[in-house]
């Protein structure tokens, strides 16, 4: 199931919302809060049922875990070396889970490739959200260790990591911002302003998807699963800046819808996008992008290995390290290794430039920037290397600029969405924005039905989430 089908819009969420409302004003709130984790369940055991069990049993264990490191935490110091041996045991329990399922392929073929084996490959179907729940229940176990939970209910506790909205592509949540929201007996009040909000939110990401980046997609992903062996110049670029632009609408629309639904709960989920097109250098960029991804890889990652204080050239090796993890993490293939360990230079590189207080111009930053990320996706999308190198060469192929038949073959809608999408991109008021400046009105709410509205229409045709494979 996901946000932008009928059964999610017209079934699913009307009758969560309402079950959980009328139980909490008939003051059932904890069998209210059931209903929802319960309901979360089942909207994720709908996208992956073969792993659900597991799942449930990874949630559980988790909280099992986490429980026993804040009870070790609490005694005396020598005790605490038994915390480490039970965190250890918490990570690799969930990175083998991820890993098994994301990774044994990516490994069995690079061992037949190396030692000339045949080892058959598993073809594991990856189960939808796992690299970020995954996340999520990391850090659980993290900040457990160091001391920063407290004794959660475990109604609580599951709402942290199964609420819906969240559950399946982030954004990345702490339960240090999300739990205290579920116990605060005024969230469980309904709030017309907050659905008003939240259903504004809701219906700008589902116009972001169905009706931006469903068709841009859609039109790019062709090229990128067959390209030509000799690509003009008009082309690679049409299709690579194409895909750009479809992958943040398709990645800021479901975290707007996201963070609309949850508003709808009067549960503050953080904003995970904030103009990454505008970046001037790619340490802005990664500031603006995934801002919830940066900052688990920040706080669990980065830290981890720099300390304020440390020589800056570890800051260099920390950021390669975290980039490198985040590559590794994007997709089981050395394109993503390579693609982190690329953003990993150009971050460096910006924050050199910093550092030393060195500036290009704006124009000249924000164009170098643009085309950087421009080449890093079409290295994140390309199955193999050659693909991205012939896509490469085509985009530096300047003698075939006088080909006219992509401009003649590429479909209506690509040709106004596309323009239409780089426009917004640079010149339009971001969701946090419209989010920050929003007010209940009648213009409002024409704005979001006829979103919405539009958005129904072509519905059927929609693609699934991107980040559905991860």
């Amino acid at each position: 199931m996901i946000f932008s089908s009928y059964g999610f819009i017209f079934l699913f969420l009307p009758a969560v919302f309402a079950g959980y409302f009328l139980l909490n004003r008939v003051r059932y709130r904890y069998i209210a809060k059931l209903w929802l984790a319960v309901a979360s369940f089942l909207f994720y055991a709908q996208g992956s049922p073969a792993f659900f069990p597991f799942f449930l049993a990874s949630v559980v264990g988790n909280y099992i875990m986490g429980t026993l490191l804040s009870a070790i935490r609490e005694t005396e110091t020598a005790a605490r070396a038994q915390s480490k041996v039970a965190l250890a045991i918490g990570i690799g329990a969930n990175v083998g889970l991820l890993g098994y399922y994301k990774y044994t392929d990516f490994f069995i073929t690079n061992i037949n490739t190396v030692a000339h084996t045949d080892i058959a490959l598993r073809h594991i179907v990856l189960p939808i959200g796992i690299s970020f729940f995954t996340f999520q229940l990391i850090a659980f176990l993290v900040d457990a260790y160091r001391g920063l939970t407290k004794s959660y209910s475990i109604i609580d506790y599951l709402l942290f990591i199964t609420f819906f909205p969240q559950l399946i592509v982030g954004p990345i949540v702490h339960h240090g911002e999300m739990t205290p929201q579920f116990e605060d007996e005024a969230n469980a009040r309904f709030n017309w302003d907050n659905v008003a909000a939240g259903l504004f939110l809701f219906s700008i990401g589902c116009a972001k998807k169905i009706l931006l980046a469903d068709p841009l997609t859609i039109n790019a992903q062709e090229f990128f699963d067959a390209v030509p062996a000799q690509p003009g110049f008009i082309e690679a670029w049409w299709y690579a800046i194409e895909y750009t632009i479809s992958y943040y609408f398709d990645l800021s629309g479901y975290a707007d819808m996201a963070i609309g639904l949850g508003k709808m709960f009067n549960i503050n989920i953080p904003h995970n996008f904030n103009s990454p097109y505008k970046a001037r250098n790619f340490q802005d960029y990664w500031q603006r992008w995934h801002i919830t991804l940066s900052r688990f890889l920040g706080d669990y990652i980065f830290r981890g290995v720099y300390r304020k204080g440390d020589k800056y050239r570890n800051f260099y090796v920390a950021s390669m390290i975290t980039f490198l993890v985040s590559g590794f993490w994007h997709g089981a293939g050395w394109t993503f290794v390579a693609w982190g360990v690329l953003n990993g230079i150009f971050v460096c590189s910006a924050s050199w430039m910093k550092r030393h207080n060195k500036r290009f111009p704006f124009i000249v930053a924000f164009c170098l920037t643009a085309l950087g990320v421009t080449a890093m996706r079409v290295l994140f999308v390309s199955a193999t290397f050659s693909d991205a190198w012939r896509v490469y060469r085509g985009m530096v192929n300047i003698t075939s600029l006088t080909k006219t038949g992509l401009v003649l073959s590429i479909g209506l809608i690509q040709k106004v969405f596309f323009p239409i999408g780089l426009a917004i991109c640079w010149f339009a008021p971001n969701s946090q924005t419209l989010s920050r400046q929003f007010k209940p009105s009648w213009l409002t709410c024409l704005c979001s039905a006829a979103l919405i509205g539009l958005s129904l229409l072509r519905m059927n045709s929609g693609a699934a989430f991107l980040y559905f494979q991860f």
